[in-house]
């Protein structure tokens, strides 16, 4: 057992941490147990092997195996192409001990795009099942119906590129293949890297996070019902077509993040693991535990052996077989409690050391991150968490869960809140600049104005909420107004203060960057299973007539200030909360971020305390290229006046005066 004797724990830095230090001992010392228990002295990650022998595999002397964990199960049989879909004693799997199941073929009996399933016999009933650990699923366009692949090529993917390394502060630029085109119809991997990769090396985000990887039965998903967690969705491509993707995107310098779904499966019995052999509980809790109520899924029994192997594995497949360089795990909330964190304020920290938290989903998390990184040190994980559990961002060896980063989910709901509930004259300058900066400071973390949650229907983007239909009619530079000229504005103010308060990294979902219009709605019974909304209009971002390539532009100065400026090596430091004038100052490493919320007056001379010096204007909300009213002169350089000032840090004997134009937010840049 390791000494942490001379090791500063989370609970040294936190005095509320204190009353649980046994609590969060325990739990490190459990992590430790389960990880000696599954690697004993060695590597968990030469230990994570489940792919390696479960599924089809193909031999050195070009015969096959298949091996299937069914412990329930009292015969498998082996169908497909090859033997006309029948149940045959030749195509029978043979018990080998601890519930699993084998069959060996000679060459001739498979061929490369062969489709076959099994079929599992248990007391009292049987039915077709496709493999656990299948790697190609593909489903029949007239049937809907999904069957396993084999998937040998003659020759495999040569890697050309090698992975870009580390991200300490990501610039992710999250999306979803099938709907990138502006088609009506399942977009590709190969038209996401013709098309849209280019546009997102142009705009400067070094990260991609991409959503829907893993197969799943219903497209309108989003991705997050999935049934086959080792097959690329087929819908998209190849996995060649995706390995493709991935290659492109490191010759370009950019990180390919997977959202990964380890926090419930497809209820789906035929495609998923749902009753696989006959008994709920393969991978799952039995009974209601293993149901999620709001989901309609499966829940994972994280404290199963043969369940935490199928879920490690998982991750060490999609690593090296992608080279996928890290992982949004998706719903940890969910995983993490019991009652899934459902209609529960997590008010106190007792909330994360009482019983109503699943310790083995704690205890598998932390492995997880423990075998990405010893498979890639520069691999990244984000944890999409809303309870605030303390330590799950941070290090293990501090008594943490081991997560990279926890996404910050609480800043786009409170611009929802504030955009919807309040006008912009009453937002409140204390409350931004305390929802944008609240983290704890053992934790990095990922903010973001909206994601994807934000842009689905039965939701608003926050373009739509600024400027609702008005967005219809009043997007083209001839016609004017006033809604979206504030609309404009605000789109453009509210992502620069969500990135420059960022903790360690910032998101933002595909089109939402240029105010795309209207919402996602994937094809459903209720829509007439149109593609209509679940595409993304490029073009509207394109035309100089059209106020989108104004927010587009924004977007692209704003994400090349934050490369240029390294703003996210320190964190940001208040100036300045005016809540009579509604003006939010702050400086982050060399540069100051003012904003001026008012949304009708402007301030001459508006002075306060700052480090002696000159400043350049460096980027300017109200440039004329960004659709702004051009108030301010581009490049214009102020200087400090050796003077104290009533607003602003003390600490600092000079004074910064400033032109804050209405709606309008500046960065500046220290020269000397």
């Amino acid at each position: 057992m390791e000494d942490k004797k001379d090791r500063r724990m989370i609970y040294d830095s936190d005095e509320w941490l204190l009353p649980y230090r046994e609590a969060i001992d325990e739990r490190h010392r459990r992590i430790l147990r389960e990880r000696e228990r599954i690697a004993g002295d060695g590597r968990l990650s030469d230990a994570a092997n489940n792919h390696l022998y479960y599924g089809l595999h193909r031999c050195d002397d070009g015969s096959w195996v298949f091996r299937e964990w069914a412990p329930h199960a009292t015969r498998i049989y082996l169908m497909g192409d090859f033997n006309n879909w029948r149940r045959t004693d030749a195509y029978a799997l043979h018990p080998v001990g601890d519930g699993n199941w084998e069959i060996r073929l000679d060459p001739i009996f498979l061929s490369h795009g062969d489709l076959y399933k099994l079929y599992i016999e248990w007391p009292g009933g049987g039915g077709e099942r496709l493999p656990a650990y299948v790697t190609r699923a593909v489903q029949d366009p007239e049937t809907k119906v999904f069957s396993a692949q084999v998937w040998a090529p003659d020759e495999p993917f040569e890697w050309k590129h090698p992975k870009p390394g580390k991200r300490e502060h990501p610039l992710i630029y999250e999306c979803h293949i099938g709907m990138s085109s502006e088609q009506e119809k399942v977009s590709t991997f190969n038209e996401f890297r013709e098309n849209v990769l280019p546009y997102v090396k142009d705009l400067g985000y070094d990260t991609l996070q991409i959503m829907a990887l893993q197969e799943h039965p219903y497209y309108g998903s989003f991705g997050y019902q999935v049934s086959n967690f080792y097959a690329l969705s087929s819908r998209f491509g190849t996995p060649e077509e995706f390995k493709a993707l991935v290659d492109e995107a490191h010759a370009d310098g950019i990180a390919v993040v997977m959202d990964i779904v380890h926090s419930h499966s497809v209820d789906n019995e035929l495609e998923g693991l749902s009753l696989f052999d006959g008994k709920d509980d393969l991978y799952f809790y039995s009974g209601d535990r293993g149901r999620h109520p709001a989901w309609g899924s499966r829940c994972f029994n994280y404290g199963k052996y043969e369940t935490i192997g199928f879920l490690l594995s998982n991750c060490k497949f999609w690593m090296e077989e992608y080279h996928i360089d890290g992982f949004r795990f998706d719903g940890v909330t969910s995983m993490l409690y019991w009652d899934h964190g459902l209609g529960r304020d997590f008010v106190g920290y007792d909330n994360y050391f009482n019983g109503g938290v699943d310790e083995s989903a704690v205890t598998y998390l932390a492995l997880a991150n423990m075998l990405i990184r010893e498979i890639n040190p520069d691999a990244f994980t984000i944890a999409e968490d809303v309870s605030g559990m303390a330590g799950l961002a941070a290090p293990f060896e501090a008594g943490g869960v081991g997560f990279d980063f926890r996404m910050s989910m609480g800043v786009a709901d409170n611009w929802i809140k504030w955009i919807k509930e309040l006008p912009d004259e009453k937002w409140s300058m204390g409350e931004m600049w305390w929802q944008l900066t609240n983290k704890r400071a053992d934790e990095k973390t990922i903010s973001y104005a909206e994601c994807h949650d934000q842009a689905l229907v039965g939701d608003k983007t926050i373009i739509f909420r600024l400027m609702d239909k008005e967005m219809y009619f009043h997007m083209d530079k001839n016609s004017s107004s006033a809604e979206v000229d504030r609309g404009m504005a605000l789109h453009k103010m509210i992502r620069l203060v969500t990135m420059a308060t960022a903790g360690d990294g910032y998101l933002t979902f595909m089109g939402n960057e240029f105010g795309h219009p209207e919402w996602i709605d994937f094809p459903r019974e209720g829509n007439g299973w149109s593609y209509k909304y679940a595409r993304r209009q490029w073009s509207l971002a394109k035309p100089d007539y059209l106020r989108y390539r104004n927010l587009l532009l924004f977007d692209k100065a704003m994400v090349a200030l934050a490369h240029s400026e390294s703003i996210f090596d320190a964190s940001p430091e208040l100036l300045v909360q005016d809540e009579e004038k509604k003006i939010l100052v702050f400086k982050r490493i060399n540069c100051i971020f003012a904003l001026n919320f008012n949304p009708s007056a402007s301030f001459a001379d508006y002075g306060f305390a700052a480090p002696a010096g000159r400043y350049g204007l460096i980027l300017d909300t109200d440039e004329k290229e960004f659709d702004g009213f051009s108030r301010l002169k581009t490049g214009e350089v102020h200087c400090t006046v050796h003077e104290k000032s009533a607003n602003g840090d003390r600490k600092w004997d000079d004074t910064l005066y400033l032109y804050l134009p209405s709606r309008c937010a500046l960065v500046l840049k220290k020269l000397d």
